[in-house]
Order: C-alpha cells, then structure tokens, then sequence
C-alpha cells in the first residue's frame, strides 16, 4: 500500500496522495530533488576538485558524495561500488574526498563529537552527528549571530536543535578553507540523524515545490509555504510556521530563502517543520536587507505590518485569527526575550546595536 510507505518528497506526490509516474529526464543536471541534496558555490567547487570531477556534472557530484546526503537519501553507483577518485582525469589530489554533502552554500562539515568536548571531522566525511559551521570569509562573527538567534528563538518556543559554539583549534581534521573572519565555529547537532546512526528524512522546500536551488529566492512565496505547512501538519504546524516568520522579520533575517524550511519525516511518512536553522539576523551585514521570499508581494522586511499576514491568509485561505493572533503574540515574546538576554550572548557591541536600531524601526512591532 502507498500509503504504508516511506515518502521521498511532496513533489512527487499528486493532491490526492499519488505517485507522479514521469519526471523529465536530464543530462548534467540533476531532477531539482535531487539537485538540492548537493552543496553550491565555495563547498561544492571544494568538494568536486577533491573528487577529480566537474561542480557542474551534478550526477557524478551526487554519485562521489551520496554516502552521507541530508535526510534518508543515499545514492551509489550501478554496481554499488564507491567512485575511485584516482579514475578521474581531471583528479590533482592524492587526498581522499569528503564523501558527504550539506546542502547549502556555507562552509560547513559533518563532524562526531568526542568525549572531551571537541569534534573531529572523519577522514571520509561519513557518519558525523554535528555540523560545523565555520566563520564566514566575507562577514564578522557569523557564527556567533547564528548562535543568538538560535538561542532567542528556542526561548520563545521555536523548536531548534542543540547548537554550541567550537574554538576552530578544538576541531579535529579541519580542512584549510582560506581566510575565515573569526576564530569560532557554530556546532549544530543534526536533527537528521538519530542514535546509532539512524537517518530520519528531510526535505526542503525547494524539494517540496520541485525549485532548482539558483531559484530559491524566486518560484515561490512565504503564502505558497504556509498553505503547505497548514495542509499537511493543521493549526499547530502553521503555528510554528508564522511564529518563524514573524521572528524572522522581527530580528532581520533577510535569508529565509525556500532551502532554509524543512519537512521532517519521523516515521517516514508524516512530514512536520524540522527544527528551526539558518537563523541569522543579516541587517548588521547588509542594513537595507529585504526579505527573501514575498510575504503579500513585499520583501519589505522593515516595512511588514499585521495587515501583510491578514493579506497572506486571505489569499491562501489560512484561519485569519490564528494566524494575527500569533504573530501578535511572537512579537511581544521575541521583544521581551531579547531585552532580557541579548546581554548574554557575548555579541560585539556592534552587532547588537545593529540588532537593536532596526528592532527599534521595525513596523511590525507597533501595527
């Protein structure tokens, strides 16, 4: 029975629950599922000279990194066989490639905690339970942001994985990644991965709504991902899906892009938001930033107002009041929570002035 088995993506999946039967066939590139299993930019550059092989061929990119993919997904080649990196031309290193692949295009690595507090990441890449998030080549204390915001949301009821902050010299195996402002790395423990190993499914929305990762800004708007999240999980899932929103424009987030929400899959088949991540508030870096999806055909992020979430549950046929009685809720929780902590987050005072003028401009709070 359909019904009894593991579902792999919505995308694949007609209204009524049945299986699409076709796809259209490709030949570099990856259907758009399986496209977003893999890194972008730096890490998959990185990755593919370490395997000997085109960023671009994403087929030969999925096969060399299919042991350790996000989610339940593995891939292998026909035969089963791992690649052998030294039969590739192309193939400089006498280094074995990073076989594992997080999804993204921020530096970061699969990595096992040790009994001591530290993390090393494993020679081969597989089997790590924690990712490593490392310090940006292009902005100061990123880790750091993401770390408070994390923190701030869990305080207010957003669920999000246990996360810590790693000097870069407890590491173990790190690779060398260029200059990286700041000498701390965000630890994220993987909400993919059980004990003893076990994978747990994910997928983002870029699967869900069959997105290319180069059009995670586009295709899609926050109104497309809330009448999803309602449909399949009820009230209590849209709930936490506005309750992310509204933190998101409260604390200028302007990257919660259609890769940074998630369905996870705990039996296989019952999708639910994961647990919260990329969280980080980028107006310290980019002070105008917008938002990266449309909520009401705004990305005004400064400028959303209560009337932009009635806009956006009347056009996807959202329950009105539970959706304004939430953000209304969110911002007095989110306000209250940040007076009462942000001093202990050990943000430069910089970024926290930052975090402050704009909270103090931004019109959600007073609508």
């Amino acid at each position: 029975m359909l019904a009894n088995r593991p579902v792999l993506s919505q995308s694949f999946l007609t209204e009524t629950g049945e299986v699409i039967p076709e796809s259209k066939a490709t030949r570099v590139q990856l259907p758009a599922f399986f496209s977003n299993l893999l890194p972008e930019g730096h890490m998959r550059q990185y990755l593919a000279e370490r395997g000997g092989i085109k960023p671009t061929n994403e087929f030969k990119l999925i096969e060399l990194l299919g042991e350790d993919l996000p989610g339940a997904v593995v891939i292998a080649s026909q035969d089963g066989n791992p690649i052998d990196a030294e039969h590739h031309a192309e193939n400089t290193s006498d280094e074995k490639p990073f076989h594992f692949s997080l999804a993204g295009i921020q530096l970061k690595f699969s990595a096992i905690a040790q009994k001591n507090g530290g993390l090393t990441i494993p020679v081969t890449g597989v089997g790590g339970d924690w990712i490593i998030k490392l310090p940006a080549q292009n902005y100061a204390n990123v880790p750091e942001n993401e770390f408070a915001m994390m923190q701030l949301a869990g305080s207010i009821g957003i669920p999000v994985p246990e996360t810590k902050l790693v000097p870069l010299d407890e590491i173990n195996g790190l690779p060398e990644m260029g200059v990286l402002i700041g000498s701390q790395a965000l630890a994220v423990k993987r909400f993919d991965r059980a004990e003893g190993g076990k994978r747990i499914h994910i997928e983002d929305f870029a699967q869900v709504f069959n997105v290319y990762p180069h059009n995670k800004y586009d295709n899609a708007h926050y109104g497309n991902i809330a009448r999803m999240v309602w449909m399949m999980t009820g009230n209590e899932g849209l709930i936490d899906f506005i309750r992310r929103l509204a933190f998101t424009i409260l604390t200028g987030n302007g990257d919660m892009h259609l890769k940074n929400w998630s369905f996870i899959y705990e039996d296989g088949r019952t999708p639910k938001l994961s647990p919260a991540y990329d969280m980080v508030s980028t107006i310290p870096y980019i002070p105008k930033d917008g938002l990266a999806l449309n909520l009401a055909e705004s990305k005004e992020m400064k400028a959303i107002t209560l009337n932009h979430f009635k806009k956006m549950a009347q056009k996807a046929k959202l329950p009105e009041e539970l959706v304004l009685q939430t953000v209304r809720d969110t911002v007095d929780a989110t306000l209250t929570a940040w007076e009462a902590n942000y001093k202990h987050y050990n943000l430069p005072t910089e970024i926290v002035e930052r975090i402050q003028g704009y909270m103090r401009e931004v019109a959600l709070r007073n609508s």
